[in-house]
């Protein structure tokens, strides 16, 4: 976040909503593509809620695509509709060879939606921080709870809770984590198996079902109780805020 003192500012952009986002809809790219300052393209919303990959790893959900050129400079850019209102920040594209040092825009690119920027740039501006939901449980890496599953001779479709956090959300709702017993066997916790209804079969679906909510907000929670279909519980969950 950028915090500018000065005498005279441009206005600027209307914000608009990418909820209200239709697919053939025009769109305009603004960005510096290869050092080529003050570039626009333009095309169409070819997609909506498109999920892309981060620089970490993680996927980053509901992007629009857009076949409007975006290349490398184009990151960080505004995506506007037929208005002028900003409806999208570029932020990537699918290029097939780019291994190959050959990457180029192909028709294909990438937008975050203006509401999760507003959302987190909100966060920023309040806290210092993007302030994040959480249940306050760690679950397994789905690898494990694979290999759990394999011992088992059953499939496991959910996120395996391994530890419940001292007086968090989780603990409240009362929550059971993977423990020890006396004699070193395993004991399973609580298999989250969906969010609101949403099915959760991997560790990925229950992040995203959580970061796209607010905090104090309560979530419903289907749970298997040490993993076992025939004791499945409903609980329901208000989310804290990660530190």
């Amino acid at each position: 976040m950028l915090k500018i003192d000065a005498a005279e500012l441009p206005p600027p952009l209307a914000v608009g909503s990418s909820s209200e986002l239709a697919v053939g809809q025009a769109v305009l790219a603004i960005g510096n593509p290869f050092g080529l300052d003050y570039t626009l393209t333009a095309g169409v919303v070819s997609a909506v809620g498109r999920e892309v990959r981060g620089a970490g790893g993680r996927p980053i959900k509901g992007c629009v695509q857009t076949d409007a050129a975006i290349n490398p400079g184009n990151s960080g850019g505004p995506l506007l509709d037929s208005r002028g209102r900003l409806v999208g920040v570029n932020t990537a594209i699918y290029s097939p060879l780019a291994a190959q040092g050959l990457g180029g825009n192909i028709g294909i690119g990438f937008a975050i939606p203006v509401d999760t920027v507003r959302r987190v740039v909100g966060q920023l501006i309040t806290h210092g921080r993007v302030v994040r939901p959480t249940l306050g449980v760690e679950v397994a890496e789905d690898a494990i709870t694979r290999r759990v599953a394999q011992s088992l001779s059953r499939s496991l479709d959910g996120a395996l809770v391994v530890e419940v956090l001292v007086n968090g959300p989780a603990e409240a709702a009362g929550l059971r984590p993977t423990e020890r017993g006396r004699t070193g066997e395993l004991l399973l916790g609580d298999l989250i198996v969906s969010v609101d209804g949403a099915p959760v079969r991997q560790v990925e679906d229950l992040l995203s079902a959580v970061e796209v909510r607010q905090v104090g907000e309560a979530v419903t929670l289907r749970v298997l109780r040490g993993c076992d279909p025939q004791r499945e519980e409903t609980l329901k969950v208000r989310l804290g805020s990660a530190r």
